[in-house]
Order: structure tokens, then C-alpha cells, then sequence
């Protein structure tokens, strides 16, 4: 299915606060964790931020003006290449919205973005429970045989 044509994705901006904040505390309810005011407030600082190595953010508008879903990304350095890559970090749409095309169109801008900064590489992760992500992951990227560690 592709997104609507009535879907319009675009920069996050400072009156997004609110909607953005909403949707990122359903992404996080979604992975059973939470964090403290001060760190949505750090966060979407940061993704509002001019510094082009900083977090940027997108969301997705439906046709009433509502917000619908959002992603996060990051452009890094990377050891074994010349230009940066870029890491899509967060990534959601409302459960309604689930299937309609909303997350690949999400996806697809960060891919734009990447092209556009010179980031050919864009990768992500999530968990192996998330069938649904998967299934839409799994048409439009490469499942790699990395496995992630973290400290404690």
C-alpha cells in the first residue's frame, strides 16, 4: 500500500512540541520505557538544532493537520568510509496508521535526506518482537548478521 496523497512529511519545528511529545511518549510506552521531561525537552532541542551533526526530526501530517507518526535521525562519522553515515534512530506511527505506508514514507525521506547530505548508508535497529516494523523493514532494507551489545 502506498501512503496517501493527503500525508505530507516535514521538519519537525518548534510549535511541534506538543505533538511531538505525544508521539515519541507512544513510541517509548511502545518499548516499555520512559524518560524524564528534562530529556524531552534535551531531545527536542536538539532535533530543532542548525548543527548538521546533530539529531534531525521529520513528522508525518495527515490531512487534518494531525501528526501521525515521526522519525529520528543522526549523521555520523564512520571509520571505514570517507563520508558519514546515517543512523535512523526513532521511528513511529500511530497504530491506526500501521500498513497505510506511513513508515515508508517516513523512511523514504530519511533516505532523501541521506542522499542529499552524501550519506549513502542509512541503517537502523529494533527488536525482534516488532513483526509489524519487520515485515515493512524487511521489504525496504537489509537485515544484517550484526548483534548489539551495550554496556550493563
Amino acid at each position: 500500500m502506498s501512503v496517501s496523497s493527503a500525508v505530507v512529511i516535514r521538519p519537525l519545528g518548534e510549535e511541534d512540541y506538543q505533538a511531538w511529545h505525544r508521539l515519541w511518549t507512544e513510541y517509548l510506552a511502545f518499548y516499555e520505557t520512559t524518560v524524564d521531561e528534562a530529556v524531552y525537552q534535551t531531545t527536542f532541542a536538539r532535533l530543532l538544532s542548525d548543527d548538521p551533526q546533530e539529531f534531525s526530526g521529520l513528522l508525518a501530517i495527515d490531512e487534518s493537520g494531525f501528526a501521525i507518526g515521526l522519525v529520528h535521525y543522526l549523521f555520523h562519522r564512520h571509520a571505514w568510509k570517507i563520508e558519514n553515515v546515517c543512523y535512523l534512530q526513532d521511528l513511529y506511527t500511530k497504530a491506526d496508521q500501521r500498513g497505510k505506508g506511513t513508515g515508508r514514507a517516513l523512511i523514504n525521506a530519511v533516505y532523501e535526506a541521506a542522499d542529499m547530505a552524501g550519506a549513502p548508508s542509512v541503517y537502523w535497529m529494533t527488536q525482534e518482537f516488532n513483526h509489524k516494523a519487520r515485515s515493512l523493514y524487511d521489504k525496504i532494507g537489509t537485515v544484517t548478521p550484526f548483534i548489539r551489545y551495550a554496556r550493563g
